[in-house]
């Protein structure tokens, strides 16, 4: 099997009515290529490739569980079991490391027969998870198992591109879910697709919180600020370095942009429609621009600030982000996960933190994260999708 790399172009043809009286149109043609498609070739998941990854000094990475099929986004209990949705399996696992050795020793599936399952979260003892279209809660028992799950919403907006919606309780004590759009770039024709949506724990008085993103999956509260940050994933088919990745102060009533704007509330040009009554320019200048960027493409899927204790005290309310990787890129982008430092409760920058799961020399990849979870003993846990692999980072003050 061989890395793919395919170039991908057009030529667009846009009509731009100029500003003043005259209200003169002209036809600007426009050459543009729209992007590649790249796959580098997954290699066979092997224990031994850790030692390609690159960590900062003193953390290690081991394999918390492995041949796990699909894995996606994780739950901590409070007794300390791991709960991990898978999507592809349609089902939740519950993991145990019953000696705290670092290494799961029990897994058993407590949950199955949904498809496109992804989100997990628990709140007051309760595990609630969502697929496409539903929203369901059971009790937790002991032992890892849960109760009769009960079937709290079944409308959320039809899918099409974006299926993986997740969901988290904020400090309000409201559930936050987000819903993805339903193509790469279009006008939507409900409402609640491109949001995230709040509502009571029951599922009750569901409310469009954000408006304007194209798809946010990660998004988390700063422990400190208590306010509610968000990744974004750009449009596809704008070229290898637009749009970036959005990092979003999420604030209620607010509305980012999607589809006819991005970045710093820059007008989409290749979007062929305009916002109803206005023209794109003046729509996005009523529109909230992201705090950081980052480089297009990378797939931001989980995000999470770091609370525990076992890091070192710099890592302390800063955030992790992990970037599945992209296709639709040359070269790649992603394939890693990587910190946000924040600074007095803002974020500052996007840094590096596990590297080495890409070889863009040789366009190979033997992992794409995707859920992130703090362990009960402070260590970072994080999953891989394409592989199988649970990992768990941990800082032993030592260089690796």
């Amino acid at each position: 099997m061989k890395a793919k790399s395919l170039l991908i172009g057009c030529v667009l043809v846009l009509s731009i009515t100029l500003p003043g009286n005259a209200q003169q149109t002209q036809e600007k043609r426009i050459e543009q290529v729209e992007g590649y498609l790249v796959t580098p070739e997954q290699l066979k998941f092997d224990e031994s490739l850790l030692q390609q990854l690159k960590l900062p000094p003193g953390f290690r990475i081991n394999v918390f569980a492995k041949d796990l099929g699909n894995p996606r986004m994780l739950a901590v209990a409070p007794d300390g079991t791991i709960y991990v949705t898978r999507r592809q399996q349609g089902d939740i696992l519950a993991l145990r490391d019953s000696n705290n050795d670092g290494y799961a020793d029990e897994i058993l599936t407590v949950a199955s027969g949904y498809q496109y399952i992804n989100g997990i979260t628990i709140y007051q003892n309760r595990l609630y998870f969502v697929t496409d279209k539903e929203l369901y809660a059971a009790d937790l028992n002991s032992g890892g198992t849960i109760g009769e799950v009960q079937e709290l919403i079944n409308d959320l907006p039809d899918a099409g591109q974006h299926p993986n919606r997740t969901l988290a309780f904020g400090p309000d004590g409201m559930l936050y879910i987000t819903v993805g759009s339903t193509c790469n770039a279009c006008d939507e024709t409900n409402p609640e697709s491109a949001t995230i949506l709040r509502s009571q724990p029951d599922g009750s008085m569901r409310t469009i919180y954000a408006e304007g993103l194209r798809n946010t999956i990660g998004f988390d509260w700063h422990p400190e600020t208590g306010e509610l940050w968000a990744m974004d994933h750009g449009s596809d088919w704008r070229g290898n370095e637009q749009p970036p990745e959005e990092l979003n102060l999420l604030e209620e009533g607010a509305n980012y942009g999607w589809p006819f704007c991005f970045a710093d509330r820059r007008p989409d040009v290749y979007l062929s429609t305009n916002p109803p009554g206005t023209s794109k320019e003046e729509y996005c200048a009523n529109t909230q621009p992201p705090v950081l960027t980052y480089t297009a493409h990378s797939a931001p899927l989980a995000m999470l600030f770091y609370k525990a204790s076992q890091f070192p005290e710099e890592y302390r309310n800063d955030a992790f982000v992990t970037m599945r990787g992209s296709w639709n890129r040359n070269p790649p982008s992603g394939y890693k996960v990587v910190r946000v430092r924040y600074a007095d409760g803002k974020p500052v920058e996007f840094e590096d933190f596990i590297t080495g799961f890409l070889n863009e020399v040789a366009l190979t990849q033997f992992g794409r994260p995707v859920g992130l979870a703090i362990a009960p003993d402070g260590s970072l846990l994080f999953t891989d999708d394409t592989n199988g692999v649970i990992y768990r980072v941990s800082y032993t003050g030592k260089d690796s």
